[in-house]
């Protein structure tokens, strides 16, 4: 209608700021009012750019740990440098993988990280895992060789409480299931032998490779892990059941009962 008086437009809320951003949602926004993605600011874009680059040619043997953890970030921190971030979470917990593996609450008391960054580890490490099972669930025989030592220290070497995980295995030593049978303390795990051997019967298993890990970082065999091996080797035999190894797995390596001669 002509002559009528236009109404002023609403503000429209401003988005919530990204981990990091809290000092900076004055700035503007990522992306244009259409949607559509904006140019990274200059300082930054050259930066990632060569880092990209230098990753596509070489790789990971091209990357330092804190360049790798950039590459990481950038989908989180669209609009900033990640290098200071990314030294900050090696200063605390000491390597890519324990960054990628740290406990939620621990990484979030990291200046600058919050929820996203946490997803976006937790994303990373779920994917790492699937690949590496389906990589060792593919063989045509399954032993505890190098691929299933380097998929049970990526599930289980990093946590902090104990974990009881059984990998069960048909004739052809084939993986049939990969089960977490129990969780304890941070030095205890209660595994119950009777437990072992009936769900190593209901899955038709001829075979086990037990598997448990030590927070403290040292995966040198208890006279308990011992004894308690023996225990399970010794019910399974009369029912046909092999125990092919009892895995210690911990940040600082592993342990195989039977490369130790300890079973």
């Amino acid at each position: 209608m002509s002559g009528a008086t236009k109404m002023p437009r609403a503000p429209r809320d401003k988005p919530p700021a990204l981990d990091g951003d809290k000092s900076r949602t004055d700035q503007p926004s990522f992306f244009s009012e259409s949607g559509a993605p904006q140019p990274e600011p200059s300082e930054h874009a050259g930066h990632r750019q060569r880092l990209r680059d230098r990753f596509a040619k070489t790789g990971n043997e091209g990357l330092p740990d804190y360049e790798l953890l950039e590459l990481v970030l950038f989908r989180v921190f669209p609009r900033r440098d990640t290098k200071t971030i990314a030294k900050r979470l090696l200063a605390q917990f000491g390597s890519f993988t324990a960054v990628v593996n740290a406990p939620a609450e621990l990484l979030r008391q990291v200046e600058d990280v919050g929820d996203a960054v946490v997803t976006e580890f937790r994303v990373l490490l779920t994917v790492a895992q699937r690949l590496a099972k389906a990589e060792i669930a593919s063989k045509p025989a399954l032993t505890s060789g190098q691929q299933v030592i380097d998929y049970l220290r990526l599930v289980q070497g990093f946590e902090s409480r104990e974990q009881f995980r059984i990998l069960f295995l048909d004739k052809r030593n084939a993986l049939i299931a990969d089960e977490v049978q129990g969780r304890g303390t941070v030095d205890h795990t209660p595994v119950y032998v009777r437990e072992v051997v009936k769900r190593a019967l209901e899955l038709s298993a001829s075979a086990l490779i037990l598997v448990h890990n030590h927070p403290s970082g040292d995966p040198t065999p208890s006279r308990a892990d011992i004894e308690m091996t023996k225990m399970i080797v010794d019910a399974a035999k009369p029912l046909g059941i092999a125990i092919h190894d009892h895995v210690i797995v911990g940040r600082h390596g592993h342990a195989s009962l039977k490369a130790l001669r300890l079973m």
